[in-house]
């Protein structure tokens, strides 16, 4: 996988290899040594999935304290624009944002460490 550090500390663009052929393709799509060397250790004991239209915006979402939450997100059909919005106060980026295009044709992943806000427009049917 490759590891794209984004313009704000702790917002990582994940891309993984494809391995593609005539029977269809084969990803690895989380290994947790392969992430704790770029990014660092997380625990994640969490997995949701959701389903939306187009045209909808979910978010932005954020929780506070020992409630606060790291993601990883994927999209699996469709596409998505996925933002994050800096919320932490003693952070250089403080209120600024970063965003992704998600989609199952490029198969990459958003990283959001805890301290931000996460939401996402669905840009397809």
């Amino acid at each position: 996988m490759n590891y794209i550090q984004t313009a704000i500390d702790g917002v990582w663009l994940i891309e993984p290899k494809v391995f593609a052929d005539a029977r269809g393709y084969f990803m690895e799509t989380f290994k947790q040594e392969e992430f704790d060397a770029n990014v660092g250790q997380i625990n994640f004991v969490q997995d949701n999935e959701s389903k939306s239209s187009f045209g909808v915006l979910r978010g932005l979402h954020y929780q506070k304290g020992e409630f606060s939450q790291a993601k990883l997100v994927r999209v699996i059909k469709g596409r998505v624009l996925d933002v994050a919005v800096d919320l932490r106060r003693s952070s250089p980026t403080y209120g600024k944002h970063v965003s992704a295009e998600l989609s199952e044709e490029n198969k990459r992943q958003f990283f959001i460490s805890r301290g931000f806000a996460h939401g996402f427009l669905v840009l397809s049917d």
